[in-house]
């Protein structure tokens, strides 16, 4: 039985996931924590991850980038593998996730979708079909209560296609300050924050007298937290190193 602390437990994403391990015969949480929520659990709850007296095989991170610190601080020091779930890391964050992957297993990924995933798979074999003759727009919808845009999954997206020009393609996100023609050198992403959107992506690739768009949509938060659950029972007794979605679904 793997033994998961889960970071952000109150959350939203945290009680998706509660209740899906609740229900998976495979991992089972021994501990979470959570800074700010507050509410009743099966497992001990603490405030900070430094307080758990647990010992668990791996940890789930749903919570906010203020939390990345701590958590690999505490990852290093007992050798605890980690699923980083939450978005919005800035350069230097990635950066410090890449460090430490150097002495212990991280699941990193903007988007623990399987589907995204697939989404990010068709949109590179587009870019490499249809080439520099279709113009590139991603449009990214999501509730208003997310604080970071665009999506880390609009730029997985952006930094994928990007890969098939030889990351020469700038990414504009904002032309209301420009009056001028759009390049054929970029690609532009948009967010949409309203209601209670899960998440949608669009990739649109517009060409001469065609328009071809690959999209996906997530009903709800399940789809996310399944794929945490399924990450963190990969990444369990695993090397140090960085893992992703595609070396889990081989």
């Amino acid at each position: 039985m793997i033994k998961i602390i889960l970071n952000g437990c109150f959350g939203r994403m945290g009680k998706v996931i509660t209740e899906i391990v609740a229900e998976n015969q495979e991992c089972e949480i021994c501990a979470g924590v959570d800074a700010y929520g507050s509410g009743e659990a099966d497992f001990p709850v603490y405030k900070s991850i430094n307080e758990v007296k647990e010992k668990a095989d791996v940890i789930i991170d749903f919570s906010n980038p203020s939390a990345l610190n701590s958590l690999l601080s505490y990852s290093k020091s007992t050798s605890t593998p980690i699923v980083l779930a939450t978005t919005g890391y800035t350069d230097e964050q990635t950066k410090a996730i890449k460090e430490a992957s150097d002495l212990v297993p991280i699941f990193f990924t903007f988007n623990m979708s399987l589907g995204i995933n697939l989404l990010t798979a068709l949109s590179k074999k587009a870019a490499q079909i249809l080439g520099s003759d279709f113009d590139i727009e991603i449009v990214e919808k999501h509730h208003n209560q997310k604080l970071d845009a665009p999506s880390g999954t609009a730029l997985m997206l952006a930094n994928s296609i990007n890969e098939v020009f030889n990351d020469s393609l700038q990414y504009e996100y904002d032309r209301h300050s420009k009056r001028q023609k759009r390049s054929n050198n970029e690609i532009g992403i948009h967010s949409i924050r309203g209601g209670t959107i899960v998440g949608e992506h669009d990739v649109i690739f517009a060409g001469k007298d065609e328009v071809i768009t690959l999209s996906h949509s997530a009903a709800s938060r399940t789809v996310f937290a399944n794929g945490a659950v399924r990450a963190a029972i990969f990444l369990a007794g695993k090397k140090a190193g960085i893992y992703d979605m595609n070396q889990m679904i081989k």
